[in-house]
């Protein structure tokens, strides 16, 4: 990988504005969504305003919060993530939103639902079972109730109640959590969707839980109000695992997701710079930027010597590194915007040191900065 690049270059290529719909973000550089567990009761507070401000004000060129749970009975795990319903949490969202615009920046939810990856959790959330496609843990086990029709509805509208109350406080967009074995995901991955309805079987039948969400999240809101859609290929603690072998495969989730009214794809890796497919150097971004025509969103240990190895084994230090591969890649049009996650949390001027050529006085990645929200 490339490891060095002059200020000049960083900032004529991650510079740039974006527009998307009705959003223009001023530069290529996005904080990638990154549950914290600092909202008490599921409410934001003036701490985690002041926590995205901080990027925002450093030229962060758009802000995508933690995951934040729909409003479904067994939506979460735990009582510290954020939620997106209920009349505290709302008004924490505002203030979240405030602050950010204040500060200059762009800002949208990601909304979720971690379906049957839940395992237990702490005060009201242990009431409701876990649900999924087929009752299925990601390792194949059972784990919690397979969803009904009705069910799904209800999920669906879930989601669509979160679109409009998104836009409704005031957020430049939303992202729909499609990544990392939760629920939408677990529809769109064979070994945890079963199903023998019209949810199930191929991948055409097992994308359309997904493409109805995107389809009532999209009629919830304005037509300019942009909807990004995060997936990945890895699961939490299944790193091997993969929707699509091939191009024509992605094309098959993506195309109706595309169709539905996704307008950005956010293509999670563990590494940016691996290519997805045989014979072909572009990544998971890449591919789904290619394939859609639609705009793409790449992640994966940007800016750090140590890829993000998941919960049981993450790096406890990364030290920073150069971008010039993620430069190489972005005058390609690979992609169009670059998701910073653990960089970004180590350092919250990282973006404003990297378009200026100082990337080498960032400060290095410590997992025990997880405990803080700096």
């Amino acid at each position: 990988m490339t490891t060095t690049s002059g200020v000049g270059r960083t900032a004529q290529v991650l510079g740039r504005p974006f527009t998307i719909g009705d959003l223009t973000v001023p530069n290529r550089i996005v904080m990638a969504p990154l549950t914290r567990y600092f909202s008490p009761d599921g409410v934001p507070g003036d701490n985690v305003a002041q926590y995205y401000a901080r990027r925002a004000a450093a030229d962060v060129g758009l802000i995508i919060t933690e995951g934040t749970l729909v409003d479904h009975p067994s939506s979460g795990t735990s009582e510290r993530v954020p939620r997106f319903w209920g009349e505290e949490a709302l008004a924490g969202w505002r203030g979240v939103v405030s602050a950010v615009h204040q500060a200059g920046g762009k800002i949208i939810p990601q909304l979720w639902h971690v379906g049957a990856t839940r395992t237990g959790g702490d005060g009201p959330v242990e009431t409701a079972p876990p649900v999924g496609p087929s009752g299925l843990a990601l390792d194949g086990s059972p784990n919690g109730d397979e969803l009904s029709a009705t069910d799904i509805d209800d999920v669906i509208g879930s989601f669509a109640r979160g679109a409009a109350t998104a836009q409704e406080l005031g957020f430049d967009g939303l992202e729909l959590h499609g990544a990392h074995g939760y629920l939408v995901d677990q529809f769109l991955w064979g070994r945890t969707n079963r199903r023998t309805d019209s949810y199930g079987g191929d991948l055409a039948s097992r994308v359309r839980f997904a493409t109805e969400i995107v389809e009532a999240v999209r009629a919830a809101v304005t037509p300019g109000f942009p909807v990004f859609f995060r997936l990945s290929q890895w699961k939490s603690g299944q790193f091997d695992a993969r929707l699509a072998d091939n191009p024509a495969e992605l094309e098959a989730i993506l195309a109706p997701l595309a169709a539905a009214g996704v307008d950005v794809f956010h293509a999670s890796t563990r590494r940016y710079w691996v290519p997805e497919f045989d014979g072909s150097d572009l990544n998971l971004a890449g591919w789904a930027r290619k394939l859609t025509g639609r705009g793409a969103v790449t992640v994966g240990s940007v800016g750090l010597d140590k890829e993000f190895a998941g919960p049981d084994g993450r790096p406890a230090q990364s030290a920073v590194t150069g971008i010039g591969e993620l430069l190489d890649r972005a005058e390609r049009d690979e992609f169009d915007l670059v998701a910073i996650g653990r960089a970004l949390i180590a350092d919250h001027t990282w973006a404003r040191k990297a378009l200026t050529g100082r990337l080498a006085e960032a400060e290095p990645y410590d997992v025990a900065l997880l405990e803080t929200l700096h």
